[in-house]
């Protein structure tokens, strides 16, 4: 499929404005969204830079379970379908896909309620999270290494002064069933103690048939969240923040087939199951006149398994030949975090008293310990060639993060704000395996960036920035070539200009910018034959083998009508090539990056009528992109429609949705190999996402 021209897009974009008539609206303001993911709590128009704020009222339209349902209306986010769900994300074409060997360390960074599960990030249910913030970009002075592309921040709804709570129950079919329940409010009579639970348990078969067990689950999902909050307050001087989670996520794993469809063949379908405790105390003193100490700790303890048929077969799709293989891993990740910052107060401004500063410590230890168990038998009676592989590895990490950080925010004038952030950061490792690699890198990584902002009015702003995003290198695992055992830290570079406005009283918004990137000694996962005309002597490793390049454009207009229509759209264009990629193997020189689709784009409209009665359709676009840079294979673009329609009446809801509503196919991940005996032909295998699925919600707040 040819790629459309970006040129078009950035037309349909701006004659949006052009096209939009004078309306009434109430004389109400719509309330501006405040940012938590940064230092200092600011509105989306305040902070210079891009991000998505996604609050419950929009996401609970919009999904149902998971925080992969909200991707597609995030400009320039995607994700790799390698698990079950989405916990390999890309943000601007940057990130991994599939799981990782040795060192852990991902490109995007995702918190819930302040706890680390970057790279882990099956735990993300959404039943009472309150809102959801994606910046997009580097994120070197706040979250350092793990934040190469961007983060993603969760938020479970916060205790409030008031009782209050919520039920929900849905039924869909593929057997959906769902249900949860949440409460909240005061437990001392001055409201200075307030809490907020919540439960929520959720099942479906997975929308795949196993025809050789006579099974339609083996791809299901069994997932159990609870969550639990704590805000004390016993004075003015202090705020006490207390969070915990347990998330119980057994899901299958059999997604993949022989001829790409949602029949399975697997004599030994797997799971993707990954069980999590973890909490975070956030402590925060007012008691200082110059500034304000907080404290944040957080801890998680993570068991993982992921296993699979590796043949997708069994003995009667094989035969004559034996072919049977299976892979089992289990993972165990512990950390353990704390962060000391102070955050100036007014009176603690200095210059005279026209710059606000940040200056703060973090420190945070790793632990993750894999367990690999790889089975298999292969006989072909022709040939009367055999093999057999009895394979356990196990392998113990262990990182130490020390970081200090700094923030200055100089007003040069009333309306015009320069910030300089700064980050850097010691890493530690220790890695031993029960291959006898042993390995101690040690680095030092900094980042930060530069930005230049200005309010021309209350409702109109503008930056221009210039970041430094870093990952920390690593070590591969297994037979490499030589001097490929290690490879070193990436340095991600991004200048980026933004505008971010709004008119009618706040009901009508628009964010626009534009950004280019360029990553320096680029850590790609890539292969390499040994022996020349030995197809089984290809090692995979990672390797600081590139130099890549990112030109992109990401807009967000929301419209709010009155008091009964909203419209938006949100576009997202790509430009991610390889500037410098050469292996032994071949030169991806100017090629684009794997899972960097040239476009995403997402609108949609939503009516509620005084009544009680409502209605939402939303439809998103993706383009074509590339599986992976060890082949040429790509997906095909893909258009989803969802839509919903319900009444409201005293806190009562009920709705009937239906999510991708045409039914349209789309992958999430392609491998392009050889599966199939006796000639194992190389063929590309996809996985697709979730075909169409109709249900009904009630829910009562109260």
């Amino acid at each position: 499929m040819t790629r459309s021209h970006p040129v078009r897009y950035l037309s349909a974009v701006f004659s949006s404005f052009v096209l939009i008539p004078a309306v009434g609206v109430s004389s109400d303001t719509l309330e501006e969204i405040i940012v938590t993911a940064d230092f200092r709590e600011r509105t989306v128009r305040e902070l210079p830079a891009s991000i998505t704020v996604l609050t419950a009222e929009e996401f609970e339209q919009y999904t149902l379970q998971h925080f992969e349902e909200l991707i597609n209306v995030v400009p320039n986010l995607n994700w790799s379908g390698d698990g079950h769900r989405a916990r390999y994300l890309q943000i601007r074409g940057v990130g991994e896909l599939e799981q990782y060997q040795g060192a852990p360390n991902p490109s995007v960074g995702f918190l819930i309620d302040d706890i680390d599960f970057s790279g882990i990030g099956t735990v993300a249910t959404l039943f009472d999270v309150q809102r959801i913030e994606v910046l997009r970009g580097p994120q070197g002075t706040r979250y350092g290494a793990n934040a190469l592309a961007g983060l993603v921040y969760m938020q479970s709804s916060m205790p409030t002064a008031a009782w209050g709570g919520r039920v929900r129950l849905t039924a869909g079919d593929d057997d959906t069933l769902s249900g949860g329940i949440a409460v909240g409010g005061p437990l001392t009579s001055d409201a200075r103690l307030t809490f907020r639970a919540s439960v929520h348990h959720y099942e479906s078969n997975g929308f795949r048939d196993n025809a050789f067990l006579g099974r339609d689950d083996t791809n299901g999902r069994n997932e159990t969240t609870v969550r639990g909050r704590l805000r004390w307050e016993p004075n003015d001087a202090w705020a006490v923040n207390f969070a915990a989670l347990f998330s119980d996520i057994d899901d299958g794993y059999d997604a993949f087939a022989i001829d790409n469809s949602y029949t399975m063949l697997s004599d030994k379908p797997g799971s993707d199951a990954q069980e999590s405790a973890g909490a975070s105390l956030k402590i925060s003193w007012f008691g200082l006149d110059r500034a304000t100490l907080t404290s944040i700790t957080a801890v998680a303890d993570s068991d993982i398994e992921f296993s699979f048929d590796a043949d997708w077969g069994n003995a009667g799709s094989w035969a004559p030949f034996v072919y049977d293989f299976v892979s089992l891993n289990d993972r165990e990740r512990r950390t353990l975090s704390q962060e000391f910052r102070f955050v100036s107060t007014d009176s603690g401004r200095i210059f005279d008293g026209t710059t606000e500063w940040v200056i703060g410590v973090y420190a945070q230890n790793l632990e993750d310990d894999l367990l690999t168990k790889n089975r298999g038998d292969y006989f072909d009676p022709f040939s009367d060639f055999s093999f057999s592989l009895d394979e356990t590895f196990g392998s113990e990490y262990e990182a130490t993060n020390l970081a200090v950080f700094g923030q200055l925010d100089h007003a040069l004038s009333v309306a015009t704000r320069v910030s300089f952030g700064l980050r850097i950061e010691r890493r530690r490792a220790d890695y031993i395996d029960t291959a006898g690699l042993q390995a101690g890198p040690t680095e030092t990584m900094s980042g930060g960036e530069l930005t230049l902002s200005h309010a021309h009015s209350d409702t109109l702003s503008s930056f221009v920035s210039i970041s430094k995003g870093y990952k920390a290198g690593g070590f591969n695992l297994g037979i490499v070539p030589d001097g490929r055992r290690e490879f070193g830290e990436e340095q991600l570079w991004n200048i980026e200009t933004g505008i971010k406005s709004s008119w009618l009283q706040n009901r009508l918004k628009a964010s626009v910018s534009l950004f280019f990137n360029r990553r320096d000694n680029q850590q790609v996962r890539t292969s390499f034959q040994v022996v020349a005309n030995d197809p089984a002597s290809f090692v995979f490793f990672t390797d600081n083998a590139a130099k890549g390049k990112t030109l992109g454009f990401e807009s967000d207009v929301r419209w709010f009508i009155g008091e009964v229509w909203e419209l938006y759209a949100i576009v997202g264009l790509l430009d991610a090539t390889f500037d410098e990629f050469v292996t032994p193997q071949v030169d991806l020189s100017g090629r684009d990056q794997a899972h960097a689709p040239g476009y995403t784009f997402a609108a949609g409209a939503s009516y509620r009528h005084a009544g009680g009665f409502f209605a939402r359709v939303d439809v998103s676009a993706r383009d074509a992109f590339y599986f992976d840079v060890s082949h040429d294979q790509k997906s095909k673009a893909n258009t989803l429609v969802n839509a919903r329609v319900g009444f409201d009446a005293g806190g009562w809801t009920a709705q009937i949705w239906a999510r991708n509503l045409f039914d349209r196919d789309y992958a999430v991940r392609g491998f392009f190999f050889g599966n199939e005996p006796p000639d194992f032909p190389n063929t590309l295998y996809t996985r697709f996402g979730d075909p169409r699925q109709l249900g009904v919600t009630f829910e009562k707040k109260f």
